[in-house]
């Protein structure tokens, strides 16, 4: 490339054959491979090889990189340089300026009393020093590495030195990645005491990196930690682990966790992936700050995709209870658990018919240990009347048949027994139908009122508490699944029997945009059987009320809500609702939350509510807001505020967190206690933190 020729164009164009120099005016721009450079004046020595540049100069990388100055010297086709009164517009709004700079062989430049930021300067007064900037005697840009270093160095924010070090690097700008140390983190926590981060970013190569972390602190000896990821061609892994020790809690000694995943595309149609995920403990993870899990899962698993139409996933499941609340032997292992699904076009009465199966296999230390497998027939016809109402018949055919062991010694079941095998068919129907009246659009709107009546059949299924129940202990009776034909979410408790259910569904839409809509509903059984737990609203002939209520007149305003309330009293059993205003640079929200114990999860009422708000104070900043408390208790959950700044260039950000636990005192609820977080941003240098708990 340095023999290659040097071609320009200017104005004027003069050439001395005694000397063997040309000498070009006026507008000039030369070009030498892939480097540009653009002067007032430009002469070329073509015994020497050597061009000087002088007046407006501009040159302008092969990496889009562009250098102004007032005089340059190239040789070595243009990859050497000695430049006079430097300026350089780099990649991210990066600003750099040094009296004088070498480089050599296109690659490395040397820089003498450099001043670096990535701030945009004040139109007012382009004189005035940025909100920082970088001030060095000496600079090295290496762009084989992507690297800048800086010796005696300085940061100045509006133009005062508040920083000094002897040396001082960062990636370059036009980096998409390069190794090197990152910002450290430091701060104070109950039981690390004072605590130093220093993470070290390794960019392997182009497809894997590494993150390696050095945690020391005053009441610990040192935690080391990691984070390996690579992407492959069809896939990508990631892997975060650490070692180290706890000492003056419950899980004294040494420890240690891994998170980690992966996922594959084997096909067109198949992928594959992996989690796994361990703990030495609770205490450990949240002391070392790796977040704050209560159950870690891990599994294996394949799935396939066939458009819409089919799915299918097999996969097995490990958990790890972290909580001391959690029994380890009664915490399940599934190997395997599969379930695919198909749906078949519609046919020429329009109706959609699907089946699906599923299986799995669940093992316990002790307790109960099941395998199941089922699979389920599935047919929904949809008709319009000549009225314009809406006719929906539903069917959905269960198989089920399975083994359970030790069912006698699962603490849900109390003292029932149904070990061995076990297996049932049940076979349920519905007939839907709603009727919408709409009232045309007009000066207040459109509004629509939709009843909905839905009767479902089906042999009843008495007590199934001889069953075991894996996937469907959690179960919440909504609006949500009113009209489901099994409103249990899994397959090891079925709804049978007859009922109705009914709702009146209302809307009204505004001109403007906005609307209120909203529902209520019942559901009445004939029989009064066992089915659904004392507590959960269906257990009697009639369920409790459910409703739901979305009220957003204008723009500024929204208020989305749903009940359940008891059949009898009227009394609230589930409250859940938010409102948010709106207003330009701030929204402010609000919400209550009311829960009855749920059978088979929860034995304590919970009652509580969230206020939050969100200010943009002007371009630059913005202001949150945020706490919840508890009504039952009778004290605050939490409380968060948090303040950010943020241009061009910079980035400051604070959070104060406070969150009250039982017993602050202990490990066990150590999310309980304050955190006071500091962030500082200097875009294209790094982020320094400082963290307190």
């Amino acid at each position: 490339m340095g023999d290659g020729p040097v071609t320009f164009t200017a104005e004027e164009v003069e050439y001395d054959q005694r000397s063997n120099v040309v000498t070009a005016r006026g507008r000039v721009e030369a070009w030498q491979g892939d480097r540009v450079l653009r002067a007032d004046e430009f002469t070329y020595d073509r015994d020497t090889g050597i061009a000087t540049a002088t007046g407006n100069v501009a040159l302008i990388e092969p990496d889009g990189q562009t250098l102004f100055a007032d005089r340059v010297e190239l040789a070595g086709g243009m990859r050497d340089a000695a430049i006079e009164g430097l300026r350089g517009l780099l990649t991210s709004n990066a600003r750099l300026a040094a009296a004088g700079a070498r480089r050599t062989g296109g690659t490395v430049t040397d820089l003498a009393r450099v001043v670096y930021s990535s701030c945009d300067l004040c139109a007012e007064d382009p004189t005035r020093p940025p909100l920082w900037q970088l001030r060095a005697r000496i600079a090295t840009l290496d762009s084989v590495e992507q690297r800048v270093r800086y010796r005696d160095a300085a940061v100045e924010f509006g133009g005062w030195p508040l920083l000094y070090t002897p040396y001082f690097s960062h990636a370059s700008p036009d980096a998409p990645r390069a190794s090197g140390f990152l910002s450290p983190t430091f701060g104070t926590t109950r039981f690390l005491g004072a605590f130093l981060e220093v993470p070290y970013y390794w960019a392997i190569d182009d497809h894997s990196d590494a993150t390696i972390s050095v945690t020391a602190s005053s009441e610990q000896v040192p935690n080391l930690g990691g984070v390996y990821r690579r992407r492959f061609n069809n896939g990508e892994v990631s892997f975060e682990g650490s070692l180290g020790s706890l000492e003056g809690t419950d899980a004294d000694g040494f420890g240690g966790h891994i998170f980690s995943r992966g996922r594959f595309t084997l096909d067109e149609n198949w992928r594959a992936g992996f989690a796994l995920n361990r703990a030495s403990s609770r205490e450990y993870v949240q002391a070392w700050r790796y977040g704050a899990p209560r159950v870690l899962t891990s599994t294996a698993y394949a799935e396939g995709f066939w458009g819409p139409e089919g799915y299918a996933r097999i996969d097995t499941l490990l958990y790890q209870g972290l909580d001391a609340a959690n029994s380890t032997a009664l915490t399940p292992f599934v190997l395997p658990r599969f379930f695919a699904d198909y749906v078949f076009p519609n046919d020429s009465l329009g109706g959609r018919f699907s089946i699906d199966a599923s299986a799995y296999s669940l093992f316990r230390s002790a307790g109960t240990d099941t395998r199941r497998a089922g699979t389920r027939a599935a047919y929904e016809l949809p008709l319009v009347g000549d009225l314009g109402e809406i006719w929906t018949f539903r069917t959905h055919a269960d198989l089920i048949g399975g083994w359970v062991d030790g069912l006698a010694l699962a603490p849900t079941y109390g003292d029932a027994a149904g070990d061995g095998f076990y297996g049932r068919a049940h076979l349920r129907s519905a007939l839907d139908w709603r009727l919408p009246l709409v009232r045309g659009a007009g000066e207040y709107g459109s509004q629509l009122i939709e009843p909905r009546v839905q009767f479902v059949t089906g042999p009843s299924t008495g007590s199934q508490v001889r069953f075991p129940n894996e996937d469907s202990l959690d179960f919440e009776f909504t609006d949500a699944n009113l009209f489901s034909l099994n409103r249990f979410p899994g397959r090891d408790r079925l709804e049978g029997g007859t009922r109705v259910d009914y709702a009146m569904r209302s809307a009204w839409l505004f001109p403007n945009g906005g609307q209120v809509e909203g529902l209520v509903g019942q559901s009445v059984r004939m029989a009064t059987d066992e089915t659904f737990a004392e507590g959960s609203g269906l257990e009697g002939r009639r369920s409790d009320y459910v409703g739901r209520l979305r009220l957003a007149p204008v723009p500024w305003f929204e208020m989305v809500g749903r009940a359940r309330l008891d059949k009898e009293s009227g009394e609230g059993r589930l409250w859940d609702g938010t409102a948010t205003v709106y207003g330009g640079p701030f929204s402010l929200s609000g919400g209550y939350l009311l829960t009855n114990p749920a059978p088979n999860v929860t034995t304590r009422k919970r009652e509580e509510y969230s206020l939050g708000a969100n200010v943009r104070v002007n371009e630059y900043w913005r202001v949150g807001l945020f706490g919840r408390y508890d009504i039952g208790l009778d004290r605050p959950v939490s409380a968060q505020l948090s303040a950010t700044y943020e241009d061009e260039c910079f980035i400051f950000e604070t959070r104060f967190v406070r969150s009250w636990a039982e017993d602050p005192t202990t490990l066990a609820d150590y999310t309980g206690g304050t955190l006071l977080l500091f962030r500082i941003g200097l875009k294209t240098i790094g982020d320094f933190g400082l963290r307190a708990l």
